[in-house]
């Protein structure tokens, strides 16, 4: 977005970079997490110096901050941080029930190096060696514009020459979201949704955990300092004379390569299953249940919406291990099924038992409000005639609306059972960026599907639909109210 340059906020956004690299609704106030609880699972990654101790133990390079994420010793992180070790090999930095800090191997299980996230797995295990640790559990529900979060971190009092001896300092950043956007992390990958907070990110936080306090739960990973000068100078207008903006690859990115590697993770919740039903394939039947979703943002070179239409195989693993493309072109399909791929379900069952099923997927591209044009309808043939196996999709479809109340880009994702006979169940809402939820619930409630096919019989199935608004900056409604 385009504006004038904050040269104050910059400066310091800039020097928080390189050090810290190296190293809407407001919420109800909550509890905060526990402090303890926090130490216990956040660790720092390091690299030792020394073959041998010296008086003060150990010396070490400090890289960033890591976060245990089960009772097997995995840890997550930044990928970046990772990437500055330059043996290639991490350490962790772990107290023990008495005396010093020691230091412990770091194996790399899993590095998604897109969405800057990495898994590492401790060796041995330090729940198994009565060192102070914990784990924190994954929030997989996105975090609204306005929502507090806390960003939790520790590092060596002395940074430049830390000693295994010396003592910590543990950070506790409160703060809330201020924006999502999408960014394009590292040139000629793709984008990744971001959360982006305030008060800005501290030396040392990369990699760390960002937590929701009302959950007491991770919803991302410390990434580092954002440094669009747009949104620096709107976070400092709205929060006061604050020296720049955090952003956070959200957990989302995490959970995607742990179900990719089928490592463990906690939730402070169960996922929920659908009711199931009877009558398919000679037994009970749910679909799949979604666990974490991201949109995809609206391409910069398009000039008017679109609709992207796939038809998604889920493995009974809970991964999308297969899209078929039901409809859909440039610029929208690759920025469509690179989101879709990071996708995370709970598995559908059959009788009990976890199966593959298919999942219809639509993601509407929506331009802004128009007042004087009617919503257009569209009617559309059946999909995939004759297919044996596929998903619901819709053949008749409103184009959601853009509210006249919203002036930025925003999206909404939203989910539903389509029975056997195509009738769309209630829709529930997975993903509200800017009170978007309303418009499109309004639009897809008229809208008419084709059942899914499974085993050649038509079946209850889930479908997901996906709306991507742009503003577009057209002329809004003006009040007739005086002023």
């Amino acid at each position: 977005m385009p504006g004038k340059l904050n040269i104050r906020s910059v400066a310091r956004a800039l020097a928080a970079l390189l050090c810290g690299l190296c190293a809407l609704r407001p919420a109800a106030p909550a509890a905060p997490p526990d402090d303890g609880a926090l130490s216990a699972a956040v660790c720092s990654i390091v690299y030792p110096m020394d073959q041998t101790p010296s008086a003060r133990g150990y010396r070490y390079l400090f890289y960033g901050n890591g976060f245990f994420i089960n009772e097997q010793g995995y840890i997550a992180t930044a990928a970046h941080v990772l990437s500055q070790i330059r043996s290639g090999q991490p350490y962790i930095l772990l107290t023990p029930p008495s005396g010093p800090s020691r230091i412990m191997r770091a194996m790399l299980a899993a590095v998604d190096p897109d969405h800057d996230v990495a898994v590492l797995r401790a060796i041995p295990n330090p729940f198994d060696g009565g060192y102070k640790v914990g784990f924190l559990p994954l929030a997989p529900a996105w975090l609204a514009p306005g929502r507090t979060v806390l960003a939790a971190s520790r590092h060596p009092i002395d940074s430049l020459h830390a000693y295994t001896t010396d003592a910590f300092v543990d950070d506790r950043s409160p703060g809330r979201i201020f924006d999502l956007q999408f960014s394009q992390l590292y040139r000629g990958l793709g984008q990744t949704e971001l959360y982006l907070f305030t008060p800005q990110v501290r030396r040392g936080q990369s990699g760390a955990p960002l937590i929701s306090p009302e959950s007491q739960q991770v919803v991302g990973i410390v990434e580092g300092q954002w440094l669009r000068s747009t949104v620096v100078q709107l976070a400092t207008a709205d929060d006061g004379d604050l020296p720049g903006v955090g952003a956070a690859v959200p957990v989302h990115y995490l959970i995607a390569l742990l179900q990719q590697k089928g490592i463990a993770w906690h939730a402070a919740s169960p996922v929920s299953q659908p009711a199931a039903s009877a009558g398919v394939a000679g037994g009970t039947f749910s679909p799949p249940t979604p666990v974490s979703l991201v949109a995809s943002p609206f391409p910069s070179q398009a000039l008017f919406g679109g609709e992207v239409i796939l038809d998604a195989l889920i493995d009974a693993k809970g991964r999308v291990s297969d899209t078929t493309i039901v409809r859909g072109d440039s610029p929208f399909l690759e920025s469509v099924v690179a989101a879709v791929r990071t996708w995370s379900f709970s598995p559908a069952q059959l009788q009990g038992q976890p199966i593959a099923a298919r999942v219809g997927i639509t993601f509407r591209f929506a331009q802004s409000y128009e007042p004087l044009r009617a919503p257009p309808v569209e009617q559309h043939h059946e999909p995939m005639p004759g297919s044996l196996d596929r998903g619901a999709f819709p053949i008749v479809t409103v184009e959601p609306r853009l509210p006249p109340t919203v002036v930025r880009d925003g999206n909404a994702i939203l989910s539903a059972t389509v029975d056997s006979q195509g009738r769309l169940g209630p829709l529930e809402v997975l993903l509200d960026t800017e009170l978007l939820a309303p418009a499109s619930v309004s639009a897809i409630e008229k809208w008419r599907f084709s059942p899914a096919r499974r085993a050649n019989a038509d079946s209850d199935s889930l479908a997901i639909v996906v709306v991507v608004f742009r503003f577009s900056g057209a002329a809004r409604p003006v009040s007739a109210s005086p002023p």
